[in-house]
């Protein structure tokens, strides 16, 4: 007569840790950075179009991305996700997320929102995997490199992305090359600029080509 709520038992925490936080020791490297940031694509694009009503998640953060006993990333929290109807592409609904992570429509009253929300907040995700570092730092070598997505942009146009990995030596340069114009094609200011799911995911696996993106932020330069 009583019903029983189960979630699975992550016992390594969430991404945030994993990246940046406490277990940073264990900071792992490219190819499994790579991974993870694949299956959480994977799983952002089975909310998008496997459902059988899209769900808008509208908290993609590393601290709602959980890893379980083999370290695989697992998409959780759901507290602020937004049920779409089967045939509906946008909705209007009050301002959801984490600062850092919203896409810029969020500001814009009165304009419906998309999955390209879930898109620009994967982007922002992606950069900090990559760069296992916060999205916004304080503590910082150089005063530009404070804010990532600005950034990850500026060495990518110098053609200087070695800055972003001073800690780490990767030796597939275009690998890294690629996965970066990923994350700048996710964060652009406009969301019809923004690839779907699916579309990053054939990206990151290396099944499409990927176009050299523009500056994501229209004030940035």
């Amino acid at each position: 007569s009583k019903r029983l709520l189960v979630y699975e038992y992550m016992p390594n925490g969430s991404l945030e840790n994993l990246i940046f936080g406490a277990q940073s020791q264990r900071r792992p490297g490219w190819d499994e950075r790579v991974r993870i940031a694949l299956e959480i694509a994977k799983g952002i694009l089975y909310l998008h179009e496997e459902c059988e009503a899209p769900i808008i998640h509208c908290d993609i953060k590393p601290q709602n991305i959980l890893m379980d006993e083999f370290w695989t990333a697992k998409i959780s929290d759901f507290g602020l996700a937004k049920l779409l109807m089967p045939d509906q592409t946008r909705t209007i609904t009050g301002a959801r997320g984490t600062r850092g992570y919203v896409a810029p429509e969020w500001d814009k009253l009165n304009i419906p929102i998309s999955v390209k929300v879930d898109v620009y907040s994967y982007g922002i995700v992606l950069l900090e995997i990559l760069c296992c570092r916060r999205n916004i730092e304080v503590h910082v070598s150089e005063p530009e490199a404070a804010l990532l997505s600005n950034w990850a942009y500026k060495c990518f146009v110098s053609g200087q992305l070695n800055k972003l990995f001073l800690w780490e030596s990767v030796d597939n340069k275009t690998s890294v090359e690629n996965i970066v114009k990923v994350a700048l094609w996710c964060i652009q200011d406009e969301p019809f600029l923004r690839p779907t799911m699916k579309s990053v995911v054939l990206m990151l696996e290396g099944i499409t080509d990927i176009a050299i993106p523009p500056c994501p932020n229209s004030s940035y330069v």
